[in-house]
């Protein structure tokens, strides 16, 4: 079957498309994982939480479509990075997973008895799912900026190692850190749209005052790192962007500060972090203002510039090695092949647009605030 578009193409094409797939996880789920995250701090009587968990009740199941797109767009377009990420990370994952299992579990039972003190422990429940997932989101990212330590043999089988304590240092705490700072700032923004005016929206505006001014900080020290800890990795050899994946094919080198070679070489690249920045900012400036949507559009500028500045700062690599840089997966030596690659994105162009519709359709049907009113009034309600 003759392929209409290039090899070198359908890498970039599928690179961007995971990121997009990503982003659109942490923008929708993102702000779930927000809110469950502020609710023992947002709202203090039963009728507070019902009217927190009820601002994103309806439309969380939905939002996990992205967490499985994400992970099934690397499995099918990336193999390579898939085997060493759920392998070297699966400890990791599990931890993720428990805490997204944890999740509805906790919006089904909590509503079943009346008895404040099993509502509070789902509460908390709901408090562990939004958290864990946050921080080890951002514990992985800050895993794939350091590198992970595999190695692949002559065969390209793949060993693994590392442990689960050794992801934690301080650099990858901090990108955690951000993660939590960050998801926070996107779930107080929600509220912010979301929530009647009240006790639950004033606190949400405290908190994401807060989480704003965090963000900003933990995003530039997170650059500071990465430009001065000797972080980074560079290509020293051709590399065949059309050629058969092999990730030994190439060879890498440790380059302190290299992630940050493309913002220099294409200074459009900028626009990232600038985002990252702004966002924030804007998000304050709507609180501020009691302005939910320029909250809302702050919080949202924010995550798509700080996972974008990640992205961009490591193009082409993927995933470094630490122990063997050789066998650093990169956009050209660890992706499926071409045919496959195309396949996927025929599919992809038909169906990816039936999820974004979908989605648009959900948030105009479910446009308005949840009032106190309404939780009080209404058996349906969590």
């Amino acid at each position: 079957m003759t392929v209409p578009l290039d090899y070198e193409t359908l890498r970039l094409i599928w690179w961007a498309l995971v990121g997009v797939l990503l982003i659109g996880f942490a923008l929708l789920d993102g702000y779930d994982l927000g809110v469950a995250a502020l609710l023992p701090f947002v709202a203090h009587s039963d009728d507070e939480r019902r009217q927190t968990i009820n601002t994103v009740a309806a439309q969380w199941e939905g939002h996990q479509v992205w967490l499985i797109l994400g992970a099934g767009a690397i499995f099918a377009a990336w193999p390579f990075v898939y085997a060493v990420s759920f392998s070297g990370f699966y400890l990791a994952m599990f931890l993720v997973l428990a805490a997204l299992i944890v999740r509805p579990v906790s919006f089904k039972y909590r509503s079943k008895r009346p008895d404040p003190r099993w509502r509070a422990r789902w509460d908390w429940a709901l408090f562990v799912s939004g958290f864990v997932p946050s921080l080890v989101f951002g514990v992985a990212v800050g895993n794939v900026l350091v590198g992970a330590p595999f190695a692949f043999d002559s065969d390209l089988r793949m060993t693994y190692h590392g442990s689960l304590l050794g992801l934690f240092t301080p650099f990858t705490l901090l990108t955690g850190l951000l993660s939590v700072a960050m998801i926070a700032l996107h779930g107080a923004g929600w509220l912010s749209v979301k929530a009647e005016e009240g006790p639950v929206l004033a606190r949400a505006r405290t908190i994401g005052r807060i989480a704003a001014i965090a963000s900003l900080v933990l995003f530039a020290l997170g650059g500071v790192m990465v430009a001065k800890a000797g972080i980074g990795m560079r290509l020293v050899s051709a590399v065949d962007v059309a050629g058969p994946s092999n990730p030994l094919d190439s060879t890498s080198v440790a380059a302190p500060g290299a992630w940050l070679d493309n913002f220099a070489a294409h200074p459009w690249m900028l626009i990232a972090p600038l985002a990252g920045f702004v966002g924030p900012l804007l998000a304050l400036a709507g609180i501020a203002t009691r302005r939910g949507g320029a909250t809302f559009a702050g919080t949202a500028l924010a995550t798509v510039g700080i996972i974008a500045t990640v992205g961009l700062s490591m193009f082409p690599y993927i995933l470094p090695s630490t122990i063997d840089p050789r066998s650093s997966l990169t956009v050209w030596n660890a992706s499926s092949s071409q045919l496959t690659l195309f396949n996927m994105l025929v599919v992809t162009v038909l169906l990816l647009p039936i999820v974004v519709g979908y989605t648009a359709w959900v948030f105009r049907v479910l446009a308005g605030r949840i009032t106190l009113a309404e939780v009080r009034t209404n058996p349906d309600f969590y």
